[in-house]
């Protein structure tokens, strides 16, 4: 048997499981790691400037593709507890990605040694398995077991954890006889599919909501086939957004309390029966109103964890399944009912849900200056085609583009749903940008956001990621001040500043463009909205030439308020700023306001 230290023996697996890229930070304690890392080849790696950055660097690189795991590589101590945010924002969404960590000496564990903490017990409740390796010949099994879990049933992270000891002994490994571990993956039976089947015959005004499931599970062409097959309307879930192209006249649009349409909404409670795959019902999506998201509607639920059936609310049925397992099953049963002429024409319902998503608009089109947020996500469609993959965290700039971008493509809409950290917008791009680089990536931050990991845009400069990063500013947190209206506060939440270095700037603080200058980068700053189409062209150009990050700022008015719901009820929405009345209002709608 061949002879080589448990790190290398890790590198090996980490190829034979298809493994082709990694983002980390070297250090003391995971060095023989890095050492087996170069020696092994056939890893390119990527240095982040944060470790935290690294772990979202991966997950945007396991989202861009299917079949991806990102791996992120940190040292002992503070580098694991670093990544501890971008292993929650993995798991909350049903991300894989792996956090290798370095530790202290196994003799060294619980005698406080110098950066050793135990990080398998800090990572286990953000983690699908969180393991400390003690004997060196368990590294090839640890390994083994990690991508199994990473990639069945419900997908999510795990976390190894190798002291530094455990990395330098010798084992014995045959890499050439390596072989991952089959994936299990529970899949609806056909009875279940025509019992599920028998709601929707039942029904008048059915939908079908898409979670990011569908999307996990490389499913979005069965997901179109079925909805096309049956007439009904498909509603996408915020992590699902993209499993049906947004122009699809069975596209229904979101439904929620923040990111939603008003169309989405309206549609919805008008339904009668709702199909969810692969979805959790978020409390974004259901608001808190249970009885107003449910009253009026039967509800057959698909997942492939078995505990999300029934966690919110009690469905009618459900279904533990694969998404697309029970898509292909549904086909079928869908196919052989209409060939029995069973299947009942839904076409009235589906054209009324196109008749709300030519009517029920929101304006876009201002030429206020400062600019209204409205106008920049008008702009962005004009300039970025459908093509564009869009990456994304949390704040008002998150839900005001959910509510007036346009995705048509799936994995074309990265963002952290359920833990939205700040800060995840930059490493994650660059991971998307990485993993795809002939897909054409656009960030959308607000200020607060890009400053939180704004160092990593070094990353992209010294790697040569393009893309372009949409950075809207309107020197405040936006998304707390609209939630302390309520509470009639305004506090803490001012980031303004007359800038001693920019005085031009005014009260708009943080000067961007010296910023992201200073890492490398190029940046454009606009504050009249009729130069936006100028200056997103000018940007495309400019990373197309340069190979690097461009930051297009756009100058906002100081307040502006995002439609949702003050009581997080999704049939109640607070719509702020005015409503498209002409078409003129909203030229970018995907389809032009009916008057």
């Amino acid at each position: 048997m061949p002879r080589m230290t448990a790190a290398r023996a890790a590198v090996e697996i980490l190829k034979r499981e298809g493994v082709t890229h990694a983002f980390g930070v070297p250090g003391a304690a995971i060095n023989p790691f890095y050492k087996a890392l170069q020696a092994g080849g056939g890893i390119d790696h990527t240095l982040a400037r944060h470790v935290e950055g690294a772990s979202h660097m991966a997950e945007g690189y396991t989202r861009a593709k299917a079949g991806n795991i990102g791996v992120c590589i940190g040292t002992s101590g503070p580098a694991g507890t670093d990544m501890i945010t971008g292993l929650y924002s993995a798991i909350a969404d049903s991300i894989p990605i792996l956090c290798i960590t370095g530790q202290a000496p196994v003799s060294k564990l619980h005698k406080e040694d110098f950066q050793a903490v135990d990080i398998a017990a800090i990572a286990k409740p953000v983690t699908k398995a969180a393991t400390t390796v003690l004997e060196a010949a368990q590294v090839p099994g640890v390994f083994q077991q990690a991508f199994h879990l990473m990639r069945s049933g419900r997908p999510g992270p795990v976390l190894i954890d190798l002291p530094i000891d455990v990395q330098q002994t010798e084992i014995e490994f045959a890499p050439e006889t390596y072989e991952p571990l089959p994936v299990y993956k529970p899949a609806a039976t056909r009875a279940q599919a025509e019992k599920a089947i028998r709601f929707l015959l039942e029904s008048e005004r059915p939908l079908i909501v898409a979670g990011g499931g569908i999307i996990n599970a490389d499913a979005c062409g069965l997901l179109v086939e079925f909805a096309e097959l049956t007439g009904v309307p498909v509603i996408s879930t915020l992590m699902g957004w993209g499993a049906i192209p947004d122009d699809h006249e069975l596209s229904a649009g979101m439904v929620g309390v923040q990111t939603s349409h008003r169309y989405g909404n309206a549609t919805f409670l008008e339904s009668d029966f709702v199909l969810g795959i692969g979805n959790r019902w978020a409390n974004r999506h259901t608001g808190y109103n249970l009885d107003a998201y449910t009253e009026g509607r039967t509800f057959v639920h698909v997942d492939i964890e078995p505990t999300q059936i029934g966690k919110i609310f009690a469905p009618d049925y459900g279904i533990a399944s694969d998404a697309k397992a029970a898509l292909e099953l549904f086909i079928e049963v869908a196919k052989g009912l209409k060939a029995a002429g069973r299947l009942p024409d839904f076409g009235e319902w589906a054209a009324s849900a196109q008749e709300r998503k030519a009517t029920l608009l929101r304006r876009t089109h201002f030429d206020d200056i400062p600019m209204k947020p409205q106008r920049v996500y008008e702009e962005m469609n004009r300039a970025f085609g459908p093509e564009t993959r869009y990456v994304t965290t949390i704040g008002l700039s998150q839900i005001a583009g959910a509510q007036m971008l346009h995705v048509y493509r799936p994995r074309n809409w990265i963002n952290c749903g359920q833990a939205g950290p700040l800060g995840w917008t930059i490493p994650a791009a660059l991971g998307a940008a990485t993993a795809d680089p002939q897909t054409p990536i656009v960030a959308l931050s607000g200020d607060y956001d890009f400053q939180f990991m704004l160092e990593e845009l070094a990353v992209g400069a010294q790697h040569r990621i393009p893309y372009v990063h949409v950075l809207v500013n309107n020197a405040y947190l936006g998304l707390i001040r609209q939630a302390q209206i309520g509470l009639d506060i305004d506090f803490q939440v001012n980031l303004e500043f007359e800038n001693i270095n920019t005085p031009e700037i005014g009260l708009y603080g943080v000067d961007h463009i010296k910023v992201v200058e200073g890492l490398g980068c190029k940046a454009i700053r606009v504050t009249d909205p009729n130069e936006l189409a100028a200056a997103f062209e000018e940007a495309k150009k400019l990373a197309a030439e340069y190979s690097v990050p461009v930051v297009v700022e756009a100058i906002l008015e100081r307040v502006t308020n995002i439609s949702m719901s003050k009581t997080v009820d999704m049939s109640n929405v607070t719509e702020f700023e005015e409503l498209a009345t002409e078409p003129g209002h909203a030229p970018t709608a995907v389809r032009l306001l009916k008057v």
